[in-house]
């Protein structure tokens, strides 16, 4: 008989949320089965009070997210080795229903090459989901589950297997985008990524805007994204449309701005190692229905 999987989680924080943090801890303590060992990293700044037995780790300065989310991976070993596969969850986020961590371990379990489950977003006042938050061009229907080619950052697990081999978040994103790398890289390895809409976690409806850096680093991780893993004639496709599709939603001039700005940093500064995805991985990218041109 074999062990059933063992899950441990990654919250990153930057202190300012003590209740909801409390509130997900205690969602997640309540999870069915084996229990859950919590890493919280303080992102330059101090952890608040944390039920007992949770480990933290206090940073000196904010590395942003893919950066806070690795220092918690490697809390757990290198790779995150020590357990089986890792939820990522925003700080004030909650797990609404108890049995989210054994639905995780079953699907891993039941599918050898899937590597990343995305939970499905809700609002917990309204149980509506975003569109922003179903990873795929075809959302009209959060309750639907599916394959998909990209996750939701601070809704997830990820197989440590996959971390292992394709390498971490990529840390000089900072902000925006670095699920789409890892995704990228997962595919490219031969491994799968579901939506689960029966797999959820409450968080208040938000407006990615909200952050001051949004408009620069998603546009300038949007060409670090293309130089890093596409086959070279997809690279400028891939960010020719993204700059078509920003002209089009008609931004405020000082947002327009900033984009423009992270745009022409994305292609001035080094983007970190190239290693184009194959072009069957394209296809498949495709076949999963999202190209990587969009």
């Amino acid at each position: 008989m074999t062990l059933p999987m063992k899950l441990g989680a990654v919250i990153i924080t930057m202190g300012n949320r003590p209740d909801e943090l409390r509130a997900l801890l205690d969602s997640v303590t309540a999870q069915h089965g084996d229990r859950i060992e919590v890493v919280v990293v303080g992102n330059g700044a101090p952890v608040p009070d944390v039920p007992a037995g949770v480990r933290t780790v206090e940073l000196p300065e904010n590395l942003g997210i893919p950066g806070g989310r690795n220092v918690g991976i490697e809390a757990f070993g290198p790779c995150g080795a020590d357990v089986d596969a890792l939820l990522f969850l925003d700080d004030d986020g909650l797990l609404p229903n108890r049995d989210t961590a054994e639905l995780c371990r079953q699907a891993f379990e039941a599918d050898p090459k899937l590597g990343i489950v995305t939970f499905r977003i809700a609002d917990p006042e309204t149980g509506v989901t975003q569109r922003r938050h179903v990873p795929r061009l075809r959302a009209a229907d959060p309750m639907r589950s599916s394959r998909v080619t990209t996750f939701l950052g601070g809704a997830n697990a990820v197989r440590t297997k996959v971390i292992a081999e394709v390498g971490p978040l990529p840390e000089d994103f900072f902000y925006a985008h670095e699920e789409t790398d890892l995704a990228w890289r997962a595919l490219d390895a031969g491994w799968m990524i579901d939506y689960r809409a029966d797999m959820v976690l409450n968080h208040p409806t938000t407006a990615p805007s909200r952050h001051a850096v949004y408009h620069r680093m998603v546009a300038r991780n949007r060409v670090w994204l293309a130089r890093r893993n596409l086959p070279a004639p997809l690279v400028p496709l891939y960010t020719g449309v993204w700059l078509l599709l920003t002209l089009v939603r008609r931004p405020s001039p000082p947002a327009l701005k900033a984009w423009f700005g992270g745009f022409r940093e994305g292609w001035t500064a080094p983007c970190g190692i190239r290693r184009p995805m194959k072009w069957r991985t394209v296809w498949r990218l495709t076949r999963l229905g999202r190209p990587p041109v969009i």
